[in-house]
């Protein structure tokens, strides 16, 4: 047992962050602290018990480390990151619900390309958005695209010179003007890119004028089909460049205002964005708040999450509730933007309406959206529960990874791994696995090697630090089968001295899930019951991922060829072989000329080609 008294006295009286673990050596809570022998002191002191979800997490604490930094700015940075990448437990988590789409120009690229996207990188391109409405941003591209001749394939074509290149169906039919075969120079292709962001940026209507004359030129030809086409994609085109809900005419300054509401288990936060004076958008997150943390903390943590990954920072962050540290945060913001960054909590005026419209917002929000997703996470607490009382868990199994195995006749023999968490598939942590050391139909063997296979990562990943879905341990595992699978999966984790819950799910004569094995003891469940619904979506989302990547395989093993294996066949000569001659047979029937008829065969791939044949038919 670690003496946690002898390291809270050796702490630092030094600004830093601190991480709080529990006996499975898992982050539970990330914090900062001016003083980090102050703070970590007062979770085994008097606040230690000043609320449920303190007094909660500090009887889990089994050990903690601290990280010691300059000021308080970096250690507001190190602990958002800290948070972003490991998720503790007790930490309030953004929960990122509904993410609208930015338009992306690849400025970053020799070539740009425009797309959209609904992530933000830091990786040179430039970023305009979020935009509410994904049609008009899908129209614009397209619209872009259709009078700007700009590439859309992901070449790389900064040293195009030196590549071989072949130009795609958009060059021959004019949608392209073929970079990849150096046929623009940068400074004319970079024209029309300049154009797409002086439109995006709000800096001039060149390409809406162009549209309406386009627009004019086809009505008085009496093309009404065409010019209502323009006038749609004018639509979109104006959508998103006044994309606005109110004005606020008095300034023309960027800002974000925010605002919450609350409800019973979680908190819907509302960001309102006004670019120029006018709200270009607005996004909303959902919290879990099962400790009823104070607005001061859920404002703090939403700060510091949202924007550490923002591209954008606006000169003002109007908020409902100031955060206890916002010194902290306005350094730190004015930092990331490069001048001064203003938090403020308006008491009156406009800027206090414009508080109270989005906070109206939020509370629409919860009351429709919130009252769905309540109901679900409700039902799926309550599955879960149930779970845990049928097989007597001592604590509500959160995270649930699955496992299946998929073969026909132990062909191409592939394992899943599926992950569950708070009774919600995240499929961002799902895995394949390829089966490497069973040949044939074994499944036990194969289900060893899949579990040997992720805990071995997770243990190493665990141990280097490292945050994946590898080194996330799951609360409960379950195997697609009985009790063979249950011990064949319970041997390679005694071996790794991994002591994780694990049962196995049964099935009926009529391929139904029936019952729990666990401990080496069958559960029946009751097929009316909600833990019977969620082990049942759970078994049926780990066999769908397992055919599904079964069927791939096997899809590709079936566009091989008897060219593959061929000297001097590669897969370009391999498609213009079937493309001229329609069929293997053929190949093989061909004549050394007939070969050479075929473009991009030479002489001695063609000699090659027919010498395999005569080779094969002749048994050698």
């Amino acid at each position: 047992m670690i003496d946690l008294r002898e390291r809270l006295d050796k702490l630092p009286d030094k600004p830093g962050v601190y991480i709080m673990k529990n006996e499975l050596d898992e982050i539970i809570y990330v914090g900062k602290a001016k003083s980090l022998r102050k703070r970590v002191r007062q979770y085994f002191g008097s606040y230690g018990k000043s609320s449920k979800k303190v007094a909660s997490m500090v009887s889990k604490i089994y050990d903690f480390e601290y990280i010691i930094v300059e000021n308080e700015v970096e250690s507001l940075v190190l602990e958002s990151n800290l948070i972003k990448d490991n998720l503790p437990k007790y930490n309030i988590l953004l929960r990122d619900d509904k993410q609208y789409p930015y338009i992306k120009v690849m400025v970053n690229e020799r070539f740009p390309r425009v797309i959209k996207t609904r992530r933000i990188l830091r990786d040179g391109a430039k970023y305009f958005g979020p935009y509410p409405d994904v049609f008009a941003v899908n129209g614009s591209i397209e619209t872009f695209e259709r009078i700007y001749p700009l590439r859309t394939c992901n070449l790389n074509l900064e040293n195009v010179e030196e590549k071989n290149y072949r130009p795609c169906l958009n060059y021959y039919i004019g949608k392209c003007l073929g970079p990849c075969i150096g046929n623009v120079k940068n400074e004319d292709y970079n024209i029309m890119v300049d154009e797409v962001l002086s439109f995006l940026s709000s800096s001039d209507n060149k390409l809406l004028d162009k549209l309406h004359e386009k627009m004019m030129d086809y009505s008085k030809n009496l093309d009404y089909e065409n010019a209502a086409d323009i006038r749609d994609r004018i639509k979109n085109l104006e959508y998103l460049k006044e994309r606005q809900l109110i004005s606020d005419p008095k300034t023309r300054d960027d800002k974000d205002i925010i605002a919450l509401a609350k409800g019973i288990d979680e908190v819907l936060i509302q960001i309102f964005f006004f670019r120029k004076g006018k709200i270009i958008g607005r996004e909303h997150y959902m919290i879990r708040d099962y400790y009823n943390d104070s607005y001061d903390e859920i404002f703090s943590s939403f700060l510091k999450q949202f924007y550490i990954g923002a591209s954008y920072i606006p000169k003002e962050i109007i908020i409902e509730e100031k955060p206890s540290d916002i010194k902290v945060l306005e350094d730190w913001l004015s930092e990331k933007r490069g001048n001064k960054v203003t938090i403020t909590t308006p008491i009156k005026g406009d800027k206090k309406e414009l508080i109270k419209m989005v906070k109206r917002n939020a509370l629409d929000m919860i009351e429709k959206y919130g009252d769905k997703y309540k109901k679900r996470a409700e039902s799926n607490k309550l599955a879960l529960e149930e779970i845990r009382n049928l097989i007597g868990l001592s604590d509500i199994p959160r995270r649930i990874e699955a496992y299946d195995i998929s073969n026909i006749s132990g062909v191409e023999s592939v394992g899943s791994m599926v992950v569950f968490e708070d009774g919600d598939s995240k499929k961002s942590d799902y895995r394949k696995f390829r089966i490497k050391s069973v040949i044939g139909p074994d499944d036990y063997s194969s289900l060893k090697e899949v579990i040997e296979r992720r805990f071995t990562r997770g243990v190493e990943e665990k141990k280097n630090d490292k945050n994946t879905s590898f080194s996330n341990f799951p609360d409960l595992i379950m195997m697609d089968g009985g009790k063979g699978q249950v011990n064949a999966a319970k041997e390679i984790l005694d071996k790794l001295n991994l002591n994780l819950e694990i049962c196995g799910l049964v099935k009926d004569d009529f391929h139904r899930t029936r019952g729990i094995i666990y401990n080496n003891k069958e559960y029946n469940v009751d097929l009316n019951s909600r833990a019977y619904k969620i082990i049942y979506k759970i078994q049926e989302e780990a066999h769908r991922f397992a055919i599904n990547y079964h069927r791939n395989l096997r899809s590709k093993a079936m566009f091989k060829s008897e060219l593959d294996d061929i000297k001097m066949i590669g897969p370009k000569r391999k498609e213009n072989l079937l493309k001229h001659f329609k069929s293997i047979d053929k190949i093989k029937n061909a004549s050394v000329e007939e070969l050479l008829e075929v473009e991009s065969m030479n002489e001695k791939s063609a000699n090659s080609l027919y010498e395999h044949f005569r080779r094969t038919k002749n048994g050698s």
